[in-house]
């Protein structure tokens, strides 16, 4: 799942999601805390230039009534006063002694101290000032409301963070189904195309995005392959009945001379013509039949037919040659199953693997029928040497002949004939060990 480009989109759209839920937070709690440092800030500001002013106007003690009317009930509670002289002796405002955290003048600071008349400590941001007569002036507001609002926001972030987490995944989650869903008319139309419907395009949104422009260069593509087809279509029809005539006329012509002729040895060599003939006439067709086959030509023919019938009948007809080799051909079918199918095809496949049996196998034959709600399988086995695995690859490879194990006049189209059937009917063809001998199964889905 890891390597799934649609699960990688999603984790980064989740990422996202998070890092930009993650970076609002951090940067509203910043800019909160600035602000309010910034107001605090400007508080304490106005009020020294207010007593510096009084100060100015009306010297030591202008600014003692000032600071002991700025402490009491008139003014606004959250200001914090303290007036020393130059030997550190109060001589008004709402601290009781000079804090000895504070210590350089002009630099703001934040300190927790008691108020006078007060038993809890609060959160103060205060400056100091050297006066012009030597007195120390100390200037501060409280910021436990601007404490409280920061608290108040950082439990505020603990809340939004799991609530961005789950919006995060769900964001994720719809963006890689919004990707899917786009995605499934394309995979619809490949899969129809791949089950042999040529004539299926991808439907067009009237979008201009990537996957619409994806959809566009599909449809073009199948357009080509349709095309293909075709030609192909057209081309092998056409070689098959220009490929037919000449080898008809060649068989008739050496059926007349074989007539003719009274040599023995010139009879001998006709007839090895007449069946090398054949041969080539079969080739053709197999190899034709396969190109067809894997080209997905055929599927109108389809037609439902019962296959323990259809199973039956070929035992019956390949029972007396397996009798001539002193081998047996037995049928092991269940209930009727009727499947839509290219009849003659799947006869030729199975027909072929039979043969394939007679000629290279041993023991008894086996055909068996096995079918469900969702698949049908044709299974035919020997006890035989079969084949090793590490051949069976070439064994379904088109005229891939296993001449060092193997005896005998076959092109190598058999096994490539029955799993081309097998890809035609949307199925696969396994080869496996009998243990001993061959089994040959073909799988395909029900209609």
């Amino acid at each position: 799942m890891l390597r799934s480009a649609t699960f990688r989109f999603a984790a980064l759209v989740f990422l996202l999601q998070m890092v930009s839920a993650a970076a609002l937070i951090v940067t509203i709690g910043m800019a909160v805390r600035r602000q309010l440092q910034v107001d605090a800030q400007r508080t304490v500001a106005v009020l020294r230039d207010d007593l510096r002013a009084s100060y100015a106007a009306g010297g030591a003690g202008g600014l003692r009534r000032e600071v002991a009317l700025r402490t009491g009930q008139l003014i606004t509670p959250g200001t914090v006063l303290l007036l020393v002289d130059r030997n550190g002796a109060r001589l008004a405002g709402n601290l009781d002694a000079w804090p000895p955290s504070v210590v350089r003048d002009g630099l703001a600071t934040d300190v927790t101290l008691y108020r006078s008349g007060l038993t809890i400590a609060e959160p103060m941001h205060v400056e100091a000032n050297r006066l012009p007569g030597g007195e120390r002036l100390l200037v501060g507001t409280i910021v436990a409301g601007e404490l409280r609002a920061m608290r108040m926001l950082e439990q505020v972030s603990g809340v939004a963070l799991p609530l961005a987490l789950i919006f995060a995944a769900l964001a994720a989650w719809i963006a890689a189904r919004t990707i899917v869903a786009r995605l499934e008319e394309p995979l619809a139309a490949l899969n129809a195309v791949a089950a042999g419907d040529l004539g299926a395009r991808v439907p067009a949104d009237g979008s201009r995005d990537a996957l619409a422009t994806l959809g566009v260069a599909i449809n073009g593509a199948l357009e080509r392959v349709e095309t293909l087809m075709g030609e192909l279509r057209m081309a092998t029809d056409g070689l098959a009945h220009d490929l037919k005539s000449p080898l008809t006329r060649l068989r008739v012509v050496l059926e007349r001379a074989a007539v003719r002729v009274r040599d023995p040895a010139a009879v001998e060599s006709l007839d090895r013509a007449l069946a090398e003939a054949d041969r080539l006439f079969a080739l053709v067709q197999t190899a034709l039949s396969i190109t067809r086959a894997e080209a997905g030509i055929g599927r109108e023919y389809f037609t439902i037919v019962d296959l323990a019938a259809e199973l039956e009948a070929i035992c019956e007809m390949y029972a007396p040659l397996a009798e001539d080799q002193g081998r047996s051909l037995s049928v092991n079918v269940g209930r009727t199953c009727l499947v839509s199918v290219h009849r003659e095809l799947l006869a030729q496949a199975l027909g072929n693997i039979i043969d394939n049996s007679l000629k290279y196998g041993a023991g008894p034959i086996t055909l068996a029928l096995r079918s469900d709600d969702t698949s049908v399988a044709l299974t035919i086995a020997d006890r035989g040497t079969g084949i090793p695995r590490a051949r069976h690859e070439d064994a379904l490879r088109r005229f891939g002949r296993l001449d060092d194990a193997r005896q005998g006049g076959g092109a190598g189209l058999g096994l490539s004939l029955a799993a081309a059937v097998a890809r035609l009917h949307d199925g696969v063809l396994v080869l496996a060990d009998a243990a001993p001998g061959l089994s040959v199964t073909i799988t395909f889905p029900q209609s």
